[in-house]
C-alpha cells in the first residue's frame, strides 16, 4: 500500500469510526462528541491499532501525530465559530457578567486544584513537588471550546445559559492563557532557585496583544476584501482561507530574542479575533457562518477521533497517576462549578445560570493538552502530562454528556432541538413546489 492510499485508508476509517459509533450513541442518548472520542480511543494505537492491519486503526503515535495538522485547523475554525458569540448587542447585553464569571471561575479553578495538590504534596512529598502542583492547578483553567460548541450545535440549545455559555469558554482561554504563563514562570524559578520576571509577566501579554492584532488586522482585510465576491460559494471559500492563514501565521513562533523574550501568536485568540471582527463588520456574517458550520462537520468529526486516539490508556495502569488524576479531577470541577456559581450571582445573573453555567465548564482537551505539552520532558514533569492526559480522557467522555444534561435541565435543548436531514430536505422540496421557495442562489 502506498502512502496516500495509507492516509486516506486512515483518514475514511476514522470518519466511518466516528459515524457509527454516533449512531450508536444515539440509541443510548449520548452526544455525539462523546462517541466520536471513543471511536478514537477503539482505533487508536492503543487498542486496534495495535493489530497493525492498514486501515483499521491508527497504528502508532507517530501515525497520529502526523495528522496534527487536521487539528490545528479544526480548532482554528472553532475558534472562529466563537468569535461569532461575540456581536457587539449581545456583548453590551451580557459582556459585563461574561468577563467577571471567565475570571473568577478560571481562577477558583486554579486555587482549589493548587490547594488540593500542595496538601497532597505535604502529606506525600514522593506522589508530586510543589512546581508540579502549580502547573497542573493552571492547566485546571482551561476548557474545551470544541466539545461545547459540538454540543450546542447538535441539539440546537438556546437561551441565557447558552448566550454566557459561548463568550466565557471563549474568554476563558485568554485568562488560561495568562495564568499558566504565571504559574510556570514560578515553577521554573522553584526548580532553578531564580525567577525571571520576563517569561512571568511580559511575555504572555505580548503573546496575547499579538494574537488580538492579528486576527483583527486579518479580520479587517477579510471583510474588505470579500465585497469583491458576490456569490455564496466564493465567499464561503474566501473565510476558509483566511482561517487557513490566520492559523498559519499563529503557529510562528521568534524566539531567539533579547533578554528572553519571544514572539509567539494563539492560534485560538487569533482566530476568535478574525471571527468577532467580520461578524460586527459583515451584513451577512450569520448566513455565511451557517453554511461554515456545515462544510466544517466532517473535520470536527475527524478532529475527536484524532484527539482520542491520542488519549494513552496507559495512564489508568499507573496508581500514582490515578491518585493525582482523581484529586485533580474533583477539585477542578468544584472549582469551576462553584466559581461560575459565585461570580454569576455576584453579576446577578439568573437561577438557571448560577444552577447549570458551572457545569457545562467541565469539558477540557486540546488547550489544556497543549499547556501540559510545553513542560514534557522537563524533569519532575512527566507527572503534569500524565495526568492532564488522565483528566482529559474522563472530562472528554463524560463532559459532553454532563454539558447536554446541564442545559437540558436549564430548558435549553428540547427533543425538537434535533433536527433530521431527510426531514428538512422534504420540508423544502414542499415548499419549494408549493411557493417557490427554496431556490438556490449564487
Amino acid at each position: 500500500m502506498n502512502e496516500i492510499s495509507h492516509i486516506l485508508f486512515c483518514l475514511g476509517g476514522a470518519l466511518a469510526a466516528g459515524l457509527i459509533l454516533s449512531r450508536l450513541a444515539k440509541l443510548i442518548d449520548l452526544p455525539a462528541v462523546t462517541a466520536y472520542l471513543i471511536a478514537g480511543v477503539l482505533i487508536g494505537p492503543f487498542c486496534l491499532g495495535q493489530l497493525g492491519v492498514p486501515g483499521l486503526g491508527f497504528n502508532s503515535v507517530a501515525e497520529v501525530d502526523s495528522f496534527k495538522v487536521l487539528s490545528e485547523i479544526a480548532l482554528g475554525f472553532i475558534a472562529f465559530t466563537m468569535g461569532n458569540e461575540f456581536r457587539i448587542p449581545k456583548l453590551r447585553e451580557i459582556g459585563k457578567q461574561a468577563t467577571f464569571v471567565a475570571v473568577f471561575q478560571a481562577i477558583c479553578a486554579t486555587i482549589f486544584v493548587d490547594a488540593a495538590l500542595i496538601a497532597l504534596h505535604f502529606a506525600f512529598p514522593h506522589v508530586i513537588t510543589v512546581p508540579a502542583a502549580l502547573v497542573l492547578g493552571a492547566i485546571a483553567t482551561a476548557t474545551a471550546p470544541a466539545a461545547t460548541l459540538m454540543v450546542i450545535n447538535q441539539y440546537k440549545a438556546k437561551g441565557k445559559v447558552t448566550d454566557i455559555l459561548m463568550p466565557v469558554v471563549a474568554l476563558d482561554d485568554a485568562v488560561g492563557l495568562i495564568v499558566f504563563s504565571i504559574s510556570f514562570g514560578i515553577a521554573k524559578g522553584m526548580m532553578s532557585g531564580k525567577t525571571d520576571i520576563i517569561s512571568i509577566a511580559v511575555n504572555p501579554v505580548i503573546e496575547i496583544v499579538l494574537s488580538l492584532t492579528l486576527g483583527f488586522i486579518v479580520g479587517l482585510l477579510f471583510t474588505w476584501l470579500e465585497r469583491f465576491f458576490k456569490s455564496r460559494s466564493k465567499r464561503l471559500a474566501m473565510s476558509v482561507t483566511f482561517v487557513l492563514l490566520t492559523v498559519a501565521v499563529s503557529l510562528l513562533k521568534f524566539e531567539q530574542l533579547p533578554y528572553g523574550l519571544y514572539i509567539g501568536f494563539s492560534p485560538l485568540l487569533s482566530c476568535m479575533m478574525l471571527g468577532t471582527v467580520f461578524c460586527n463588520i459583515c451584513d451577512f456574517s450569520e448566513e455565511l457562518m451557517d453554511r461554515l458550520d456545515r462544510w466544517t462537520a466532517p473535520l470536527f468529526v475527524l478532529f475527536f477521533v484524532i484527539s482520542g486516539a491520542e488519549l494513552k490508556l496507559t495512564v489508568f495502569t499507573e496508581i500514582m497517576y490515578v491518585v493525582v488524576g482523581v484529586v485533580y479531577i474533583l477539585f477542578r470541577s468544584a472549582g469551576k462549578y462553584l466559581g461560575a456559581r459565585w461570580s454569576s450571582g455576584i453579576m446577578h445573573c439568573g437561577p438557571q445560570i448560577r444552577k447549570y453555567l458551572g457545569i457545562t465548564l467541565l469539558p477540557q482537551a486540546g488547550v489544556a493538552l497543549g499547556m501540559a505539552n510545553t513542560v514534557k520532558g522537563m524533569e519532575g514533569m512527566d507527572l503534569v502530562f500524565n495526568v492532564a492526559l488522565f483528566a482529559v480522557l474522563v472530562y472528554e467522555i463524560v463532559g459532553p454528556s454532563f454539558t447536554k444534561w446541564a442545559l437540558t435541565s436549564a430548558g435549553e435543548i428540547t427533543p425538537q432541538g434535533k433536527t433530521d436531514a431527510r426531514a428538512h430536505v422534504k420540508r423544502a422540496s414542499k415548499l419549494h413546489h408549493h411557493f417557490g421557495i427554496g431556490k438556490k442562489h449564487e
